[in-house]
C-alpha cells in the first residue's frame, strides 16, 4: 500500500457540555482530567439565550484534545466502553466520526468517583493522511486533491481493521 494513503488519527477531542458554569462544570473538568490526564479547557458561549439562562462569556462546557500515541491507546479503551460497536451515522462525509459514552465508568481503568457521579461524554475523532498539512500551513496553503481525501467508507474500513470495531447495519 502507498504510504501516503495510510490513514492515521490526527486528534481525539473529549467534550462535555453542561450548559452552565458552577459545580457541574467543575465535575466535568475533573471527569475529563481523570480520563485523559491532561488539563481540559472551558468552552465559552458566544450567544445570549435567555430561555436557557445563557449569556455571552459564560463557561458552558469543557473539552480536552489528545494527539499522537496517547490518542490511539485512549481510543482503544473508549471503544471498549461502547462494546466495540458504532453506528454508520456516526461517520461524517469527510471521514471524521464521533460517538457518545453514556457512563464514564464503562471505560476500562476508570474508577467511579462519588464527587463526579454518573455522567457521560462525547468523543470526536479527526482522521488524516500524510500531506494534510498543506491545507493548514501558513505559507502557500493549498487544497487536498479528491483522490487523497478520506471518505466515509475509508474511515469505516480503517476503524474495522485497526480497532476491530463492528459497524452496526442500519435497519
Amino acid at each position: 500500500m502507498n504510504k501516503m494513503k495510510e490513514i492515521r488519527i490526527e486528534k481525539i477531542t473529549l467534550n462535555k457540555g453542561v450548559g452552565e458554569s458552577g459545580e457541574n462544570l467543575k465535575k466535568a473538568i475533573k471527569l475529563l482530567h481523570t480520563i485523559s490526564s491532561r488539563k481540559p479547557i472551558s468552552n465559552v458561549s458566544n450567544k445570549r439565550i435567555p430561555k436557557w439562562g445563557v449569556r455571552p462569556g459564560l463557561e458552558i462546557g469543557t473539552k480536552v484534545t489528545i494527539r499522537g500515541k496517547d490518542a490511539e491507546e485512549l481510543l482503544k479503551r473508549l471503544f471498549v466502553a461502547v462494546e466495540n460497536r458504532i453506528k454508520p451515522t456516526s461517520f461524517g462525509r469527510d471521514g471524521n466520526f464521533s460517538f457518545g459514552i453514556p457512563e464514564y465508568i464503562e471505560i476500562p481503568e476508570i474508577q467511579y468517583d462519588p464527587e463526579i457521579g454518573i455522567v457521560g461524554l462525547e468523543v470526536a475523532i479527526t482522521l488524516e493522511r500524510p500531506g494534510y498539512r498543506i491545507k493548514k500551513r501558513k505559507y502557500i496553503k493549498s487544497k487536498i486533491g479528491k483522490n487523497h481525501l478520506i471518505t466515509r467508507e475509508d474511515a469505516m474500513e480503517y476503524v474495522k481493521t485497526k480497532f476491530n470495531v463492528n459497524i452496526e447495519v442500519e435497519e
